[in-house]
């Protein structure tokens, strides 16, 4: 079992930047790629950014390409997602998430979830 746990959100102006956190417990994050997810009100959930195990790669989905990095410290059995240039179209719950699949940006092939954490961006 691995218990994570989101923070960092919270409400930020358009422009500005926030740095949300993914801490695990239970099972060491290393043997697991993580994945980033949003879902705004009314939407579903979808794909934002991930990390294989190492940290050594990276994806990201367009909207987030450019102005999104992720990024992660094994050590800390944590992972990161530093938003700059944040605009209100990304007002969401974040989620971090766990998989064994490469490369997967697929909700389904996540196992473990976070609680998340709400992102609001006022214009």
């Amino acid at each position: 079992q691995v218990q994570l746990v989101e923070s960092g959100g919270g409400l930020v102006q358009a422009g500005g930047s926030l740095r949300l956190s993914c801490a695990a417990s239970g099972r060491t994050l290393s043997t697991y790629a993580m994945g980033w997810f949003r879902q705004a009100p009314g939407k579903e959930r979808e794909f934002v950014a991930r990390i294989n195990w190492s940290g050594a790669r990276t994806y990201y989905a367009d909207f987030s390409k450019g102005r999104f990095t992720i990024s992660r410290d094994n050590a800390r059995n944590t992972v990161y997602l530093q938003m700059d240039s944040l605009n209100p179209e990304d007002t969401a719950v974040y989620f971090c998430a766990t998989t064994r699949v490469t490369g997967s940006t697929v909700v389904a092939e996540y196992d473990y979830w976070g609680q998340g954490t709400q992102v609001t961006v006022s214009a």
